[in-house]
């Protein structure tokens, strides 16, 4: 089984030394890792380090405004690396004037980038799954008003009351990327294994429709590295157990 990493769950050691972090994360056993912010990094050497350390980009999160204020530059830095995915990790999308500018610039620029052969995927957090201050569900206006790509966080998804399991096999055909993440419910984060969410039936089904999956963590304790240990010992703990 090949598993990634969420970059963000180490960014109090990407935020002082990438090259470290890259190098501890290769030697935990993930395969690949997911970009939140390459820390002023030249593309040329980010991938130097990926070389270095046996590890590829799946894929980045990268904001909207990076793909329209500087969509050459942002091309170019991400062919670069070697990544073909860009996951917009989430925007302000409260109000219907907000949301509708949003899915105009994804309307635009999906095409763009697909010209380029890089896809454009969106990350959930719980918010859109409930009602903007419009009383409009943002989730399900990217679903019928876009042809955009998602990166399901499935933690969020419980969060936002949903089961996690039936929402990946409804959206599977425009799914490529899950989270795998843990928690206590609420805004409450845990490595793998160590909350309420259902991690080992999420991750079943991601194998079972062949999603790639990448481990998020997110409350530091005591630091990143620790908790992005757990969680990968947790998942070969899990492999193991079936067989894999």
């Amino acid at each position: 089984m090949k598993y990634g990493l969420q970059m963000y769950s180490v960014r109090d050691f990407t935020q002082k030394d990438m090259d470290y972090s890259l190098k501890e994360v290769a030697e935990m056993g993930y395969s690949f890792v997911e970009f939140a912010g390459l820390m002023g990094n030249s593309a040329e050497d980010i991938k130097a380090m990926l070389d270095k350390y046996g590890l590829y980009v799946s894929s980045t999160h990268t904001g909207i405004g990076e793909i329209v204020n500087d969509f050459d530059a942002t091309v170019k830095y991400h062919k670069i690396i070697g990544n073909t995915n860009l996951i917009i990790p989430g925007h302000d999308l409260g109000t219907k004037e907000k949301l509708d500018k949003f899915i105009d610039d994804i309307n635009e620029f999906q095409p763009k980038l697909a010209a380029e052969g890089i896809k454009l995927h969106y990350h959930n957090h719980s918010h859109e799954f409930v009602p903007n201050s419009d009383g409009l569900y943002i989730h399900k206006e990217l679903e019928e008003r876009t042809n955009i790509m998602f990166e399901i966080d499935t933690y969020w998804a419980f969060a936002a009351k949903l089961d996690p399991v039936e929402t990946i096999i409804r959206l599977k055909d425009r799914i490529e990327f899950i989270h795998l993440k843990d928690g206590d419910g609420g805004h409450g984060g845990f490595s793998l294994g160590d909350g309420v969410a259902p991690v080992r039936e999420v991750r079943l089904k991601a194998i079972e429709l062949g999603f790639v999956m990448i481990v998020e963590s997110e409350t530091l304790t005591p630091d990143g590295i620790s908790e992005a240990k757990r969680c990968i010992e947790f998942l070969k703990m899990v492999d193991a157990e079936e067989g894999r």
